[in-house]
Formats: C-alpha cells, sequence, structure tokens
C-alpha cells in the first residue's frame, strides 16, 4: 500500500486526475484553484507542464511491456492561451515507440479553447533490481 501511495502523491498533491489511460492514448484533468495560480492571477505554466507530462507517460506506460518503466527525457511545450479557471483536459498520444525511446504529443483544451500543446521524448528503461541501487530512489 505505501507504494501505490507513493506512485500517486504528486499527482493528487496537485489536483490532477487521470481520467483515461490505454495503450497509446490518455486523457487527464486538473480543475484550476488558487493554489495553481501565479502572482497575476493566470494559472501557472507549471502546472500545464505537469498536467502535459503526466498525461503522455500515462500514455505511454500502458503500452510498456511487463518490467519496463518510462521517465521524462525532454519536453518542449507552447502556451497559446492564459488559463483563469475551469477544468483543463489533457489528452496524449504515443507518436512513435520504440525499443528504448518514445515520442508523444499532448493537448490541453480548457472547454473548446486550446490553451497548450506539447511535445516529449520518454525513454523506457527496466528499472533497476533494489541490491543495485546505492541511494534510496525516493526518501520521505
Amino acid at each position: 500500500m505505501a507504494d501505490a501511495k507513493k506512485k500517486i502523491r504528486f499527482t493528487k498533491h496537485v489536483g490532477l486526475a487521470i481520467e483515461e489511460a490505454t495503450p497509446g492514448r490518455s486523457r487527464a484533468s486538473i480543475t484550476i484553484e488558487d493554489k495553481h495560480r501565479n502572482g497575476t492571477g493566470v494559472a501557472h505554466g507549471g502546472v500545464l507542464f505537469t498536467l502535459a507530462d503526466t498525461a503522455m507517460g500515462a500514455a505511454l506506460y500502458n503500452s510498456l511491456e511487463p518490467g519496463e518503466i518510462c521517465a521524462t527525457i525532454e519536453i518542449k511545450i507552447g502556451y497559446f492561451k492564459p488559463v483563469f479557471d475551469g477544468p483543463l483536459v489533457c489528452e496524449a498520444v504515443v507518436l512513435n515507440k520504440g525499443k528504448s525511446i518514445a515520442s508523444l504529443e499532448a493537448t490541453i483544451h480548457n472547454g473548446e479553447q486550446l490553451v497548450s500543446k506539447a511535445t516529449g521524448t520518454f525513454s523506457i528503461f527496466r528499472r533497476k533490481t533494489d541490491a543495485q541501487w546505492t541511494e534510496p530512489a525516493v526518501s520521505d
């Protein structure tokens, strides 16, 4: 149970929900609250980045082989419109998946308005066994 909580604690902290995740596709959402806004009242770009990164990771994760995991290598994101409130919905899709690298794309909408688009590259690998770690992967 502790491992399951560790897997979701950041997304739960920011209020992000994975609504759908199938091999190669996902949809995630977040409702903008005061804690998500910067000093000018606009949703912080990091909130949109987190939404895109998480949705892309979910789309890829569900297409991996047993024992494989993934991690973000890089993401390029464009912000098209400011977001002040409302739910944001992100749809992500795997564009190409090789043996060790995958390319993904994510779009974020506020209602019908496209507010952001991201592309990402993710690494696909097998987790080292606990005996191979010299330090804890996660500290509490």
